[in-house]
């Protein structure tokens, strides 16, 4: 059994590991190293309630609470090389941590455009409660925001925005928005509810200069207005931090590649979170990576339980959510591969897409409806996904039809 685990990147996937190792019993030492200064906190948060309401990030548990699980957690630093010789890790503050297991839960970071000035008071991403802070700052009555990507991120914050009342001009390079794992018919529908509270969307933009001055930014658009804003954010996907990784020879392929037990190439470290790529069984054994706050927290259980020697696989089935204004978007599965699809309409406003393989199988469903409206049938079609059936189009096109049904038959 490991004497001492140590755990790089304190946010929601290793900050629940570390609590989990612990809770399992382990009574080795366990370093958690995070690179902000604030205890691991949500960060789904950050587009929608921490702009609306600007308080504290919502805590995965207080420091205090680490400190009884005699976890030493080491905030406001970073690991700036690895030494799986010497099994060592080094750290930005000069010291050195030595592991028999290593957790890699180092995140993601926001892409930038090359074109885009270097971040500062008017240009800026978004990634941490410091970020939703600033950006915060910004908004309101009588101001004006420019968001480029038309994304989960940036539409969420475009909605937070405007309900401060401020003005928004979103900005999406390709022809539509939620270009990645949504249909054309959701999207539409979010790009209309947007357009009605008053965002002014341009797709298919090509922005030819970035300028700022004084305290407006200035962007340029090839075949449209120039847009001039308080604020810009860019919002265009995020990049894994695999560097410390790759740069101490595990094999790194759109993440750091793991097996289904969450173990690298090397079998003492294991990595989990949006720094990795995972082979998924559902789609055939298919390698993702996955940026999602379900997907964080329970790739850190999964790694926990591993690390302690358990030998388990995920059998989840992806899963995204994003709320705009009052409704909610969901996606479960994956579509790539979709030949078939069939609509279920639950009321004038809520409805859900089944996506199916040419065999009948059912591989994702996506839906958008205020509230909860859809979130019992996203859930029992997510449970359809994972069991692999092969359901009736015309009973999931019904909604006199329960989709329980479906599931028991």
């Amino acid at each position: 059994m490991a004497e001492q685990i140590v755990i790089i990147g304190a946010g929601e996937c290793g900050g629940r590991a570390a609590i989990s190792i612990r809770e399992r019993g382990f009574e080795g030492s366990i370093t958690l190293i995070g690179r902000e200064n604030l205890a691991p906190y949500e960060r789904p948060p950050l587009s929608k309630d921490a702009i609306l309401l600007p308080t504290e990030p919502k805590f995965i548990a207080e420091a205090d609470r680490f400190a009884s699980l005699a976890i030493d957690l080491r905030l406001g630093v970073s690991a700036t090389s690895l030494d799986r010789r010497h099994r060592s890790v080094a750290l930005s503050d000069g010291t050195s941590v030595f592991y028999d297991k290593l957790l890699l839960a180092t995140g993601a970071r926001p892409r930038g455009l090359p074109m885009v000035l270097a971040p500062s008071e008017r240009v800026r991403t978004l990634r941490s409660h410091a970020d939703a802070m600033a950006i915060r700052s910004c908004l309101g009555s009588g101001r004006h925001v420019a968001i480029i990507g038309g994304g989960f991120i940036g539409l969420e914050l475009a909605a937070s925005a405007r309900k401060l009342g401020t003005s928004v001009s979103l900005i999406e390079g390709l022809p539509r928005i939620l270009s990645r794992g949504v249909p054309l018919e959701i999207a539409e529908a979010v790009a209309s509810r947007h357009q009605a509270e008053g965002v002014d969307i341009f797709c298919s933009a090509r922005i030819t200069k970035i300028e700022q001055t004084g305290d407006l930014v200035h962007v340029f658009l090839e075949d449209g207005p120039a847009i001039q804003a308080d604020l810009l954010v860019v919002g265009i996907g995020s990049i894994p931090n695999t560097e410390l990784a790759a740069e101490a020879g595990l094999v790194v392929d759109n993440g750091i590649a793991v097996d289904d037990h969450l173990q690298t190439s090397d079998p003492d470290i294991y990595a989990a979170g949006d720094c990795c790529s995972f082979p998924i069984d559902h789609y055939g054994g298919r390698r993702i990576r996955l940026e999602s706050w379900r997907s964080a927290q329970e790739q850190g259980l999964l790694a926990a339980a591993n690390m302690m020697g358990a030998k388990e696989t995920s059998a989840t089935v992806p899963w995204f959510w994003s709320d705009q204004y009052d409704f909610t978007l969901q996606v479960a599965g994956l579509a790539e591969g979709a030949v078939t699809t069939v609509r279920r309409d639950l009321s004038a406003e809520a409805f859900i897409l089944f996506h199916l393989a040419g065999d009948g199988r059912l591989l994702a469903a996506s839906g958008i409806g205020p509230g909860n409206a859809i979130a019992r049938d996203i859930r029992l079609a997510e449970m359809l996904i994972a069991a692999g059936r092969h359901p009736d189009p015309a009973a999931l096109a019904a909604p006199e039809i329960k989709l329980k049904q479906l599931l028991a038959a």
